[in-house]
């Protein structure tokens, strides 16, 4: 193919490149635009991204340390109730054994 059977045709729109047949219209090549470093960013706005998102890691990370700590005080109320429970249980009938089921 040569040279004058080709189209180069540039999108305004997104900066991509085509090369067309001109007999066919099909698309012999695509070259995608470009995007900008960064997505655009400049460096200041990339940092304050970076602090935002340590920010966001520490609160994170404290309120799970709390939720920790909390599920420690709940654990022993559970384990506290069960023992009540089981001291004021009546033990005089056995649970059932799955042999004996049949």
């Amino acid at each position: 193919m040569s040279k004058q059977d080709k189209l180069k045709v540039l999108c305004p729109d997104c900066g991509t490149e085509l090369m067309v047949d001109r007999q066919t219209g099909e698309v012999l090549f695509h070259k995608a635009a470009k995007g900008p470093v960064a997505g655009g960013k400049d460096f200041d706005a990339l940092l304050a991204g970076i602090d935002e998102s340590k920010e966001r890691a520490n609160e994170l990370f404290e309120r799970e340390v709390g939720a920790y700590k909390d599920r420690d005080r709940l654990l022993e109320e559970k384990f506290r109730e069960a023992m009540e429970q089981a001291k004021n249980a009546d033990d005089e009938e056995l649970p059932p054994r799955p042999w004996e089921l049949d």
